[in-house]
């Protein structure tokens, strides 16, 4: 679910105008800033190399969690492997989208381009025009790392070939179990308990479940503040309807894209679609769904559920935060998936490939097209993989002893240490990229840590295990053949296509499936107006797009 429009009808033209000059003024900066090439006080600015090495101009977002690009030690770490010399154009990770539109459009971008984050369509658009070089030659010349992953990791060859045969982006991987499996949702097991409730299993059970923590009160302060379901647009995983629509047909939660028996079809405009959202409303109505669910961001959840007496029974979306200021996450475990009345119960599923992520512009000189490849080739080594996520070793990991077990009980070959304070007791911004441009991050690495004694202690070792044991929960419920996969490929002219359609579709979906579950709309009566409705939105076309590709997919199997 997506945030719904919250734009108030009685605005006044005063307020309408502030917010066009503010965005006129906006717009005026990036494009000052990109004609200039650089973003503030972040550009690099350096115009002279260390005797020997090449100079490499990159476009990136600076992440604010961690130190600046231009003075992070993992950025002199690989200065001094690779011989080259950062020249970055960096811009506030907010602003970075802006940013690279703006640069593209202008034609003042440099040699390489990190999180890039460009679709097939964007590779096809660049591409032809000769924006983004073809890479294939470099990475079989000059990048064994990534040759090697292009032949082993499923998908990934045809996730970073473009339709005309050519590589013009090196995709991120980023395998980990609990990425794939992110439409999760935690209950309340501490008033499960004082209940006298089990987990329920079903969408008649959950229903029950809900009914309880309202009208029970588990809290036991004696006021009726229970909130038994929230969740968040804003959050990954998070939406009303990721994880429980899965109880009646595949729901991916984005596209809304399924196969049922070889045929692709649009999951949100099927009849179990329908009875999904009848389950919800009637969720809804009865005040068992919070009315904040579909508008509330991260920290409204997070603020309601840390209340003084504790207040949510279900949290819906990937991560439930801990540490110290969320202490009461340790009362809520995984739900696994659940049954729904004609015995659907599917787990979400998302594959572990990121966007491509890693670019190479025609700026680069034959010389930079090298040395560029050659860093991206570094960060999809197991090495580069784990420096970019974890730091160094001793400040963010070290080797495991002898005597200690990874996740799947075998000797651990890494252990994730605690971040260092400073003596004010914050913590040092960390000396990693955070996985910044690409990166192979197998589940066999992530695997590889030491599996924590207590997955509810504090720090990102129990934290990433405890997350993995839940993704655990939901993996026997994957069924790949409703799954769209993530790696087919398009023709040029019809990635275009989707690419324009998409988006219409998906905001269609998300707006009516917000007031059909609110009751702004009737199930009832305005179902057949709601499918309707697809036909102007070029619905047919975008799955015959999509079937077409399905099929020739399947075909090279």
């Amino acid at each position: 679910m997506k945030e719904l429009d919250s734009e108030h009808k009685g605005e006044t033209l005063l307020k309408k105008t502030g917010r066009v000059l503010l965005s006129l003024i906006m717009t005026m900066s990036l494009l000052l800033s990109a004609c200039s090439g650089k973003t503030g006080s972040d550009a690099s600015g350096e115009t002279s190399t260390r005797d020997g090495a090449v100079r490499l101009s990159v476009l990136a977002p600076q992440n604010e969690a961690i130190e600046k690009l231009q003075t992070n030690r993992f950025s002199k770490y690989i200065e001094e492997k690779l011989d080259i010399q950062f020249a970055w154009e960096t811009t506030p990770g907010g602003a970075y989208n802006d940013k690279k539109q703006l640069v593209l459009a202008s034609g003042d971008y440099p040699a390489v381009i990190l999180d890039a984050g460009v679709s097939k369509a964007d590779q096809i658009k660049y591409g032809k025009i000769g924006a983004f070089i073809p890479l294939n030659d470099l990475i079989e010349q000059h990048a064994p790392n990534i040759k090697k992953a292009l032949a082993e990791v499923d998908g990934l060859k045809e996730a970073a070939t473009s339709p005309d045969g050519n590589i013009y982006a090196i995709p991120k991987i980023n395998e980990c179990l609990h990425c794939t499996y992110n439409q999760r949702v935690w209950i309340n097991t501490v008033w499960l308990d004082k209940l006298g409730l089990d987990m329920p299993t079903t969408t008649d059970e959950f229903y029950e479940v809900l009914k309880a923590f309202k009208e029970k009160d588990p809290n036991g302060n004696g006021k009726a503040d229970e909130v038994p379901f929230t969740t968040t647009p804003d959050e990954w995983g998070g939406g009303v309807d990721a994880f429980l629509m899965n109880a009646f047909i595949y729901n991916d939660a984005s596209k809304y894209l399924s196969v049922k028996d070889g045929k692709v079809i649009y999951s949100a405009a099927q009849p179990e679609w329908r009875e999904g959202l009848e389950y919800l409303h009637r969720l809804y109505q009865e005040g068992l769904i919070d009315k904040g669910a579909f508008t509330q961001n991260g920290d409204a959840v997070k603020q309601l559920a840390n209340k003084p007496d504790s207040s949510v029974g279900v949290v819906g979306y990937a991560i439930i935060t801990g540490g110290v200021k969320y202490p009461r996450n340790k009362d809520y475990a995984v739900l696994p998936p659940l049954k729904g009345p004609n015995g659907v119960q599917l787990a979400g599923y998302s594959a572990g490939i990121r966007q491509s992520d890693f670019v190479i512009t025609n700026k680069a000189t034959e010389e930079e097209k090298i040395a560029a490849i050659r860093l991206a080739d570094y960060l999809y080594s197991e090495e580069g993989t784990i420096l970019t996520s974890y730091g160094f070793e001793g400040d963010g990991w070290k080797k495991a002893e002898s005597s200690q077990l990874d996740y799947n009980g075998q000797q651990a070959k890494y252990d994730v240490l605690p971040p260092a304070s400073q003596t004010n007791g914050s913590v040092t911004l960390a000396d990693t990229w955070w996985q910044l441009g690409t990166m192979q991050m197998l589940n066999s690495i992530r695997e590889s840590f030491v599996a924590p004694e207590d997955p509810l202690a504090e720090g990102d070792g129990p934290r990433e295990y405890r997350f993995w044991l839940a993704a655990k929960e939901y993996e026997p419920f994957t069924n790949l053949d409703v799954v769209y996969p993530g790696s087919v490929n398009f023709k040029p002219e019809d990635a275009l296509t989707i690419s324009q359609i998409e988006r219409t579709l998906t905001d269609y979906v998300d707006s009516s499936m917000a007031q059909f579950i609110t009751g702004n709309k009737d199930i009832s009566k305005d179902w057949d107006s709601y499918i309707g409705g697809f036909k102007g939105l070029q619905l047919e076309k975008y799955l015959k797009v999509h079937q077409d590709a399905y099929d020739e997919w399947r075909a090279s199997q």
